[in-house]
């Protein structure tokens, strides 16, 4: 089965180049990129089944052998990562295509949008699967070129203003990443995962400090962690709603993934668990502060991703196998339904016309699925019972409570004064855009009706929709690929045993660190 572990990467590469080649071909790009996707989440799938049963996966690309050649590993976290963002990033596929049918894109199209779509995704999965720190590199590379192109489509004012602030702070944080990737070359004459793994433990600790630290400061921007994540909330909400979905629910988390990684394996005995912690608590109270102060919708849930990030460095910091694998599971959570939230409230944006809470109203009543649509997904982030939300802060606050420390006491208190908050952040959306009367200048067309009529299509003769027209049309693609991410939020739900099950495997394996060195290096570590 190892010959499967390349072909989350090489698949959106290959691609990429196919839907490059097919410029001026909308229809054909579709197909390409639904069906690239959709073999990358079974390949993701099976590589899961495989790594539980069997251990790690490991690959030597190009048959050079590590640590002088690059090596690709799919253990249980990596390929648990690469399957729920597989099957993300092909609902928003789906959720794009509907809207650029919509739209009248058929005539008008935005080619690059497919291809670039593709490296994102490959740069995603390079960095789930790297087995060295370059290559790690390499993928976050990947994927900030791509999202770079993603994030000025259309090429408006705000988006390029957006985009500035976006590439000047990715640019700072791979500079950093570059550096301490130069460091630790200088400190151990290799950056093999496995093989840093005895060599980093052989550095006196004030070396192993500082290299610790570099990598944590540019993991830290990348996941917008407090006080390093005032860039986010100005860059994601000005992208289209496909744009900010995949985002918000994937490139922050390959940062938290990175975090995990290096913590877990390079750097064990939480020498920094004490600034884990404290960065955790800052991050989920002042983000889900700046969620309440928003009137915006895409704003708001743009604090609430922040403040999220928390929760996930909480279990980091924790550094015990409870709080780890209930990061892992928070993590794989969060993907889905922050994800789910933003593409909801692009269909609200289409409804209602906007996103700004003092422009919406009615919505409820206007369009009953669109109401579940958000409701379910919000309940789950809040954390209300039986949701995956709350499973996930259960098994933080359990991991809090039985480590007893005063700052697990005050991350557990910071927890939940956080997760009522967000219940009121999103219970005031609720209340404003859903069950207040509707506002005059939102549009009236009935969009079910509407997207009964189209079909997801452009109708006859109608040719590039108006802004009121557009903002009318809730179309079926985009209503199904919502409602898939729905229930996928269900799913996870309804196997949180399995899945915090895995999840506890995976910890397991990270904290041991063995199974991930002997599956590199079976004859032992050069």
């Amino acid at each position: 089965m190892t010959h499967l572990v390349p072909l989350p990467v090489v698949m959106p590469l290959l691609g990429a180049a196919l839907t490059l080649l097919l410029l001026g071909r909308p229809r054909a790009q579709r197909w390409v990129s639904l069906t690239v996707l959709t073999a990358t989440v079974a390949v993701a799938a099976m590589l899961l089944v495989r790594s539980s049963l069997d251990g790690p996966l490991v690959v030597e690309v190009g048959g050079w052998a590590a640590p002088m050649g690059i090596v690709l590993v799919a253990d249980q976290l990596a390929a648990l990562m690469l399957v729920v963002s597989a099957a993300v990033t092909l609902c928003v596929l789906v959720y794009s295509i509907g809207q650029g049918m919509a739209d009248g894109d058929e005539e008008t199209p935005l080619s690059v949008y497919h291809p670039t779509y593709l490296v994102l995704t490959a740069g995603v999965c390079n960095a789930f699967l790297s087995g060295d720190l370059f290559n790690l590199y390499v993928g976050f590379e990947i994927l900030l070129v791509a999202s770079y192109v993603l994030l000025t489509l259309g090429s408006t004012e705000t988006r390029i203003r957006a985009g500035t602030t976006y590439v000047v702070v990715s640019l700072l944080s791979s500079v950093i990443f570059v550096v301490a990737i130069g460091l630790v070359y200088a400190a151990t004459g290799t950056l093999n995962l496995a093989q840093l793994v005895d060599r980093l433990d052989a550095l006196p600790d004030d070396i192993r400090l500082v290299l610790q630290g570099m990598l944590l400061l540019a993991f830290g921007i990348k996941a917008a962690v407090f006080p390093l994540s005032a860039w986010l909330p100005d860059s994601y909400p000005t992208a289209p709603a496909p744009v900010t979905a995949v985002f918000a629910g994937l490139l922050t988390k390959v940062g938290v993934y990175a975090i995990i990684r290096t913590e877990t394996l390079l750097f064990p005995g939480g020498r920094t668990s004490t600034l884990l912690l404290v960065t955790a608590v800052l991050t989920m109270v002042v983000g889900i502060l700046g969620a309440v102060a928003q009137s915006d919708i895409k704003r708001l849930l743009s604090f609430t991703l922040i403040s999220h990030i928390g929760y996930m460095l909480f279990g980091v910091g924790l550094t015990s196998s409870l709080g780890l694998s209930a990061a892992i599971f928070y993590v794989v959570h969060h993907i889905t339904i922050q994800t789910t939230l933003f593409l909801a409230a692009g269909l609200v944006e289409r409804r209602g016309g906007s996103t700004a809470l003092d422009r919406l109203g009615g919505l409820a009543r206007l369009s009953p699925l669109l109401a579940v649509l958000f409701f379910v997904p919000a309940l789950n982030l809040a954390g209300i019972p039986p949701f995956s939300g709350f499973l996930g802060k259960l098994g933080l606050v359990q991991a809090g409570i039985n480590d007893g420390g005063l700052l697990a006491w005050i991350l557990v208190a910071g927890g939940l004064v956080t997760s009522l908050l967000t219940l009121y952040a999103i219970a005031r959306v609720w209340n404003v855009a859903f069950w207040r009367a509707p506002h005059p200048e939102m549009p009236r067309v009935d969009d079910t009706d509407r997207a009964a009529r189209t079909d997801g299509a452009v109708e006859p003769g109608r040719g590039v929709a108006t802004a009121q027209n557009s903002a009318a049309t809730m179309p079926r693609l985009m209503i199904a690929s919502t409602a898939a991410l729905v229930a996928l939020g269900l799913v996870l739900t309804v196997a949180a045993g399995p899945l915090f099950e895995l999840s506890t495997d995976a910890a397991d394996d990270l904290l041991r660190r063995t199974p991930y060195v002997e599956a590199v290096f079976p004859k032992g570590t050069p």
